[in-house]
């Protein structure tokens, strides 16, 4: 179902008082929100394809700096992986596979040892058990199912609360909302960890060092930035919401 025909809608049924201004604010600012994110990404992606472009003395493909960072780390049982696209690497906890893309996997340049050893980090985050991945890693099927089933649920919720004024189904629908938003917000210091991991072994080990680690610094924190606008948009996403909802059982 498409999100804007569902929004207009559910806006059509809002009354005509604060509530209905607030919910036009929410619905503001999630657009504005998304077309941050849409710059952000597409920062992203300029600032990794000019670092995909820097190479680094040491030479290491991703893999190799991966493989490096695991080894130095003390972790055998993770395999370096390659999947195909770009920017689709992560770390696979279920099974132990750091999953390198086309621009990562093969590339000596700074913003494939930055993604390489960013990856790694998760892996480091699982072998020591790092709370923040371990409660991602249990919501992550909660949080699929309820992202795909929130919208229809919250407008089957309001024509039942028109018909009945009963607001448990819209209820339950914030909760599926609700969830996801938690997801995002996970994430955060998930990434953010990882980043941290990794530029520490990055100049520790002396992978990269002066400008060239301001480079992958660089990288990460744009990536990490992503996040960000995501937790937000979630957030905002779930507060309408809650907005719309009770501006109708004012009807």
């Amino acid at each position: 179902m498409a999100i804007q025909p569902l929004f207009a809608l559910l806006y059509a049924g809002l009354p005509t008082t604060g509530y209905s201004a607030s919910a036009t604010g929410m619905w503001l600012l999630i657009i504005l929100i998304g077309i941050i994110g849409h710059l952000v990404h597409a920062r992203l992606e300029k600032v990794f394809a000019k670092y995909s472009k820097v190479e680094f003395p040491g030479g290491l493909t991703g893999a190799e700096v991966a493989e490096k960072m695991l080894r130095d780390n003390r972790i055998h049982d993770v395999t370096v992986t390659h999947v195909k696209g770009q920017l689709t690497d992560h770390y696979n906890p279920a099974t132990k596979t750091v999953n390198l893309s086309d621009a990562v996997y093969s590339s000596r340049s700074v913003a494939a040892a930055a993604v390489a050893a960013h990856e790694c980090g998760h892996a480091i985050q699982h072998a020591q058990e790092y709370g923040p991945l371990k409660l991602r890693s249990q919501l992550v099927p909660v949080s699929y199912y309820s992202s795909k089933l929130a919208m229809g649920v919250i407008l089957a919720g309001l024509l039942l609360m028109v018909a009945t004024d009963n607001e448990l189904l819209c209820w339950i629908g914030v909760g599926m909302v609700g969830v996801s938003a938690l997801f995002s917000v996970v994430t955060l210091p998930v990434e953010y960890n990882a980043s941290e991991r990794a530029m520490t072994w990055l100049t520790s080990s002396r992978t990269l060092s002066g400008v060239q680690a301001d480079q992958a610094r660089e990288a990460l924190r744009w990536a990490a930035r992503t996040y960000l606008v995501a937790a937000l948009s979630a957030i905002a996403a779930l507060l309408y919401y809650v907005i719309l909802i009770l501006g109708n059982r004012r009807n």
